[in-house]
Parts: C-alpha cells; sequence; structure tokens
C-alpha cells in the first residue's frame, strides 16, 4: 500500500490510515461496506469536533459525553490532545471498546466515529441530515 512523507497509508478511496496502527478500521461491533464508509467520511468531512480528549485520558465524565454524543448524532469527530502517537492510539482503542462504537477513519489527531441509535432523532443524527439515503 502506497504511504505519503508521513509514513501513513493511503488507499484509492482516500482513506488515510497509519501503517502500523493496531487500531482496526472498525471495530467487531459494527462492519460497514465501502459504500457506507465512504458516505459516513463524506458527512463526517463538515463536521468539527465534539469531544477532545486530554492529558487526563478517558474519564467518567468524558466517556459520559462521548456516550450521550454518540446517542444523539451517531457521527461523531473526536479529537486526540494526548502525548506520543501510540497513546493516541491505545487512547482510541479503548475509547472505542468502552463506547462500542465503530472507527470510521482517523487523520492525525482526529478520528470519526459511528455508533448506530435504535431511535435516531432525526433532527440531531448526523447520519439522518446529511445523507441521502440513510445506511
Amino acid at each position: 500500500m502506497p504511504t505519503n512523507e508521513n509514513g501513513k497509508a493511503i488507499d484509492n478511496s482516500g482513506n488515510h490510515s497509519n501503517v502500523n496502527s493496531n487500531v482496526d478500521e472498525t471495530s467487531p461491533m459494527q462492519r460497514f461496506d465501502s459504500r457506507q464508509l465512504r458516505q459516513m467520511r463524506a458527512a463526517g468531512h463538515q463536521l468539527s469536533p465534539v469531544l477532545t480528549v486530554a492529558g487526563n485520558g478517558l474519564s467518567d465524565t468524558v466517556l459520559m459525553e462521548l456516550d450521550r454524543a454518540l446517542n444523539d448524532h451517531e457521527l461523531i469527530k473526536v479529537k486526540f490532545a494526548v502525548g506520543s502517537r501510540e497513546l493516541r492510539e491505545a487512547t482510541l482503542k479503548q475509547l472505542l471498546d468502552e463506547s462500542r462504537s465503530s472507527l470510521v477513519q482517523r487523520v492525525g489527531n482526529v478520528a470519526l466515529i459511528v455508533r448506530r441509535s435504535a431511535q435516531p432523532d432525526p433532527r440531531k443524527s448526523n447520519l439522518l441530515r446529511t445523507l441521502a439515503n440513510p445506511l
């Protein structure tokens, strides 16, 4: 797979991820086909991060806010302001496991994650509001 100057793998769909990443592109909780991932990446492009994980890591309040944001919006961006690349990967993996969400895309310090809601609110859901054909 080709890489850019920062050592990140670039596939033909434009998805960037670290070459030596230990984080799967989607967690075992949810699997999406390439069309769905492409739609979610397009919808996520306009989003701003709704949550920042900083030096304190994944505290209870951060996890509560993450759960609220995923329940309301389904598709969110999370910014990581923690130390090294390895620490960011470990924190992201822990966040995905504890929130039962899936990674759509990660570029640098920002991750786009999704967790489908049983009854999404069409006024708040980034998936329903931005996609012509909901997933």
